[in-house]
């Protein structure tokens, strides 16, 4: 008798791919480029809170203009301070990307991972109204992405669940309502752990390539409140009422 064919050991949606893919040859191109172009990409890409402070300009001008007060909501996002960077986002978004992505569709992956982008700039733009230093990374949307994956991972036949399905099937099971999802014991643990490590992280540092730099927690819960709060507008299935 034959036996069934084995599921790929990393069989990502497409869109999930392209996204790597194209963080990737943003972060390779960068090791191309002179230092100083490359700190121009920085400031004119990256997300600089002080850009909209005005009394600390005088007269200053930010790389980018003012069309980087716009597009760095979102393009801070693709940039990452080192490969060790880009690889722990990577690596955290493989598994929920990949439901998520699966469950909405290239398209509507995308949009939200903009959103929530902006949404964790946002956060980081009130918590941090005069930093200078850019911010960098993709870990807002991740955050946004672990928060969608949340609200169907835990039911029952979701790929967080007790009882679960192959990859595909476990992508479209219907989610509960928020507030419903929100009195699952299982997903009350992984709030509290998801803050708890984010508000410890925040508190302290991470090294990257020897040099010490803060973690934007402020921005994860940006991005991570915002994909909760708007998985409904983004999820193609129908929730379940029980």
């Amino acid at each position: 008798m034959n036996s069934p064919p084995r599921e790929p050991l990393f069989n990502l949606p497409g869109a999930l791919t392209a996204l790597l893919v194209v963080l990737a040859v943003i972060h390779g191109l960068r090791q191309l480029i002179s230092p100083d172009l490359d700190e121009w990409v920085i400031w004119a890409f990256g997300f600089v809170p002080a850009r909209f402070d005005a009394s600390l300009l005088m007269g200053a001008r930010f790389p980018g203009g003012a069309g980087a007060k716009a597009w760095s909501f979102v393009t801070y996002a693709l940039l990452h301070a080192d490969l060790s960077h880009l690889a722990f986002n990577a690596l955290w978004l493989l598994p929920f990307g990949s439901a998520v992505a699966r469950r909405f569709g290239a398209v509507r992956f995308y949009v939200f991972m903009v959103v929530t982008a902006a949404a964790g700039a946002a956060a980081h733009l009130v918590s941090h109204l005069h930093e200078l230093a850019p911010m960098v990374g993709i870990s807002a949307a991740v955050s946004g992405a672990m928060a969608a994956a949340i609200r169907f991972a835990f039911v029952r036949g979701g790929f967080l669940g007790l009882r679960r399905g192959d990859a595909e099937l476990a992508a479209y099971v219907p989610a509960l309502p928020l507030m419903e999802s929100l009195r699952n014991p299982r997903v009350v643990i992984f709030l509290a752990v998801w803050f708890g490590i984010n508000l410890i992280f925040g508190i302290g540092s991470i090294t990257f390539a020897g040099a010490v730099q803060s973690i934007a927690w402020q921005a994860h819960i940006g991005g991570f409140v915002s994909g909760l709060l708007l998985f409904s507008l983004f999820d193609p299935i129908p929730h379940s009422s029980q």
